[in-house]
């Protein structure tokens, strides 16, 4: 069955997001590698690493995700803007590389009414500049592009499109595909029954191949199926509901595929054990973790 955990802050350092997600009893951790607000991040130290991987020893789980900058936008015309987030994602890669983590998740990008193809064909060349300029020190380092609800000029709000930025790209072999539940419905993917998600998945596997599948992010929706809204909300509190989570968790074509919530959060970590307890009880059969 699937690896259930979620995305941890890292405040007083990298290594401390693996207490938190202990804390929440979590079999999978996404985290920022620096704040993913800011253009400029400094790279990751000796002490840092060395604090990382020891954490990650103590842990003893293999499932570890970046995310990269909200800031990046490889689709944009702007040459300026374009040239920083290409920039930005080789740091992240070689940060990643640093702490041993084999995959970063990323969004798209938005084309600024450029046009679908143009922004397609950006997103490419700008995965393909990041790649090169990190270089051999980061060629363990993956990307994984995210659905995205499809607001305003997003790419990647079908599976087709996600599709055509990897067929585009030099690197092909080096990127892959993180699913966003909430994303989805909000772009017209119903999920609530297994009609719906055989039809997601259908697309999914024409598009980029289901092996390329990586990661899903589990989120509800606090809005409604093709509303173009990215809006999370605590699982089944939303408008995909329980019946959504059970079928996506006990498909077979999903076994022992890494899941990580997104969900709010308040000052301490009870959402996410409350979540996670939910989701648990939606299996037939829960990792004894």
């Amino acid at each position: 069955m699937p690896f259930l955990g979620a995305h941890m802050p890292t405040a007083g350092g990298l290594h401390m997001a693996f207490a938190r997600i202990a804390q929440i009893r979590g079999e999978v951790l996404q985290l920022f590698t620096r704040n993913q607000r800011q253009w400029t991040a400094p790279d990751v130290s000796e002490d840092e690493a060395a604090a990382f991987a020891a954490a990650w020893t103590n842990w003893g789980l293999p499932y570890v995700f970046s995310h990269a900058s909200y800031l990046i936008n490889l689709a944009s015309p702007d040459e300026a803007l374009r040239r920083k987030s290409h920039d930005a994602l080789s740091r992240e890669f070689l940060r990643c590389a640093r702490l041993g983590i084999r995959w970063v998740v990323l969004h798209p990008g938005a084309h600024k009414n450029a046009g679908l193809e143009a922004g397609i064909a950006r997103v490419a060349a700008g995965l393909d500049q990041a790649f090169a300029k990190a270089g051999a020190k980061a060629n363990t380092v993956g990307l994984l592009l995210e659905n995205t609800a499809g607001s305003g000029t997003s790419l990647g709000a079908d599976p087709e499109e996600l599709g055509a930025i990897m067929a585009a790209s030099g690197h092909a072999d080096r990127l892959g595909v993180c699913w966003d539940t909430c994303h989805g419905f909000a772009a017209g993917h119903d999920l609530r029954d297994q009609r719906g998600l055989d039809r997601i998945l259908t697309r999914l596997d024409r598009a980029v191949g289901l092996k390329n599948l990586r990661l899903l992010h589990l989120n509800d929706s606090k809005t409604g199926l093709g509303s173009r809204r990215d809006r999370h909300e605590h699982i089944g509190q939303g408008q995909i509901g329980l019946a959504g989570f059970t079928t996506v968790l006990n498909d077979l074509r999903l076994a022992d595929m890494p899941m990580v919530l997104e969900t709010p959060k308040g000052k301490d970590l009870a959402e996410d054990v409350h979540n996670l307890q939910v989701l648990r009880g939606l299996m037939a059969k829960p990792h004894l973790y």
